[in-house]
């Protein structure tokens, strides 16, 4: 007698739960929020850049100044918060033992919070202005 291969039929299966994920708001969003929470700890000289087409760090940077240490790290603080209750991930921060200058990562956007006087010196405004090419061709010209 010779064995015949047989298929079993196998019980039809429960299509399975579709994964909910919660996408990442855009951009805009966050920024708008970044953007309230330095209104709403009175940061000075607020400055948004776009960073689309400069660097695949993030998205946009943000740079504001506080008036002391003290300042910045309330600043910093409500920067924190302000994303944490609009569900954005926890941001990674550095700098806020000193408060000199304090950097709040928030994935898409990147914060900086300086004393003036940091401001000034790092200047990272004329770092990633969009004219910075220009002005390197006129240096050469001079």
């Amino acid at each position: 007698m010779a064995l015949i291969p047989t298929v079993q039929a196998r019980a039809p299966q429960a299509s399975p739960e579709p994964v909910r994920v919660q996408a990442e708001p855009d951009t805009g969003q966050l920024v708008r929020n970044i953007l309230n929470s330095l209104d709403d700890a009175k940061a000075e000289d607020v400055l948004t850049i776009d960073l689309n087409g400069k660097t695949s760090l993030a998205d946009a940077m943000i740079v504001a100044t506080g008036r002391s240490t003290t300042h910045v790290s309330a600043i910093a603080d409500r920067v924190i918060k302000g994303c944490k209750e609009a569900g954005y991930s926890t941001p990674r921060v550095e700098g806020l033992p000193h408060c000199d200058w304090v950097l709040v990562d928030a994935g898409d956007v990147i914060v900086h919070v300086f004393r003036p006087e940091v401001r000034q010196f790092y200047n990272l405004e004329k770092m990633w202005g969009g004219d910075r090419p220009a002005e390197l061709k006129a240096e050469r010209r001079a």
